[in-house]
């Protein structure tokens, strides 16, 4: 099934470069502008200068000028053995401290159709451009592709546990407060050992559908330009592969914010929706997240509709198969969602936000944060904000085994992986 083996990870000679904290930055479509400069003048060899170049049409062009002349001048090296990277990463959630370690390593690409890699969720076309043309330039992966894997027999994680006891080789503490920890693993044994264990596993795209499907999308470009053949480093890509049983493993909800709708009125869209949702008024956040929570350990469908002024309606579904009527050639697993409810029920039919507007984000948008969601509603005139609970694990691997893809922004894995740790240079 899927294909892992070792490679010879590119990174920072912190001799030359500096504290390695200051060259690491987060996930690049999280950044903004501000915090792009910030990390700049704070260390001018920050990673995100290659993975997100600013400027005209000439950036990616200019990305790739700084990667050989960081290599030239061994800002950058790649380590001398093929390798595997255990990665660990310690945070707070939810008033807990809890650790999450898997390990970096290059997977073959193959096409979702093939069920060995699978998505979960929808992709943009506008970003895969971007990824595309930056790998053009660059051919690197700054940062890996976070997936997960099942490991009914325990064979992978006592290995990758077990080969990060010590010190580790690399450490750094981000903004949020997660600790990251790697552990560079060479010994040829332990990693064909490993590699053997996934010959009869599938890997669940957690997060980095769009970096995926560039990275295919660009290995088949150079097959077709006769610049690369199947089996070439180019036909990899760096993932972070975590057992998705890891007591570590935290998904947070991504909450919906809906504005400029024409003539939108609170009352009608609560009595329209009567008939699909039991409604109950709450008084305060407090309040409803409780009640939320109430209703995802149940396993009940259920979200909350905040209108404003401290109005917040907490739903929960009447008949569990309102979206499998509406669909009935979606699988049970995808119509069980509370995404796919929301988005069937209310947000297609009851407010008339199509798939398409919904892509292109014209009467929605979106925000993991629950003060946010309020705060859109209440100070800057959105129309009214839906606060969902989180989606299951469970739920996420089976609708990748159904081979169907939940709506954009369905999850937020916490935390995120940091960038500049480790990266895969494929130039070769």
């Amino acid at each position: 099934m899927a294909v892992i083996k070792g490679f010879k990870g590119m990174r920072y000679d912190t001799s030359k470069s500096g504290d390695l904290n200051t060259l690491v930055c987060p996930p690049y479509d999280i950044i903004s502008d501000t915090q792009r400069e910030d990390y700049i003048k704070n260390n001018e060899f920050n990673i995100i200068r290659l993975e997100l170049p600013k400027g005209g049409d000439e950036r990616y062009k200019e990305a790739g000028s700084i990667l050989n002349e960081w290599i030239d001048n061994g800002i950058l090296k790649c380590d001398e053995k093929d390798s595997i990277y255990v990665y660990e990463m310690e945070f707070g959630s939810n008033c807990q401290r809890k650790k999450l370690k898997g390990f970096v390593s290059l997977v073959s690409l193959v096409d979702f159709s093939e069920g060995v890699v699978l998505p979960h969720e929808e992709t943009l076309s506008k970003a895969k451009i971007d990824r595309f043309n930056l790998m053009s330039e660059t051919f690197c992966n700054f940062s890996q592709i976070y997936s997960l894997y099942m490991d009914e027999d325990n064979k992978v994680y006592p290995a990758v546990d077990g080969c990060s006891q010590g010190k580790p080789d690399m450490s750094v503490t981000d903004s949020d407060g997660t600790i990251h920890r790697m552990w560079r693993v060479y010994e040829e044994k332990t990693i064909a050992d490993i590699s053997a264990a996934f010959e009869d596993k599938k890997l669940y795209i957690a997060d980095g559908h769009h970096r995926y499907e560039t990275a295919l999308n660009f290995h088949r470009h150079l097959v077709s330009e006769g610049k690369a053949v199947s089996g070439d480093q180019s036909s990899y890509i760096a993932m972070m592969l975590v057992n998705i049983e890891n007591e570590g493993l935290v998904v947070y909800p991504t909450h919906r914010i809906i504005r400029d709708l024409e003539s939108f009125d609170s009352g009608k869209v609560l009595s329209d929706c009567k008939p699909y949702f039991y409604i109950s008024e709450v008084l305060n956040q407090e309040e409803m997240s409780s009640s939320l929570n109430k209703l995802y350990e149940d396993g009940r469908k259920a979200f909350a509709l905040y209108t404003g002024c401290g109005k917040c309606y907490v739903m929960s579904l009447k008949n569990e198969n309102s979206v499998k009527q509406l669909m009935p050639e979606m699988s049970d697993a995808y119509c069980g969602l509370d995404v796919s409810v929301l988005h069937s029920l209310v947000l297609e039919r009851i407010l008339g936000i199509d798939k398409e507007n919904m892509a292109n984000q014209k009467n929605l948008t979106y925000t993991r944060s629950l003060e946010e969601a309020f705060e859109n509603v209440d100070i800057k005139g959105a129309d009214c904000a839906f606060i969902l609970n989180p989606t299951k694990v469970e739920e996420i691997r089976d609708v990748a085994l159904a081979s169907e893809k939940m709506p954009q922004k369905s999850t937020y894995f916490y935390p995120k992986l940091i960038t500049g740790l480790v990266m895969n240079n494929f130039t070769d």
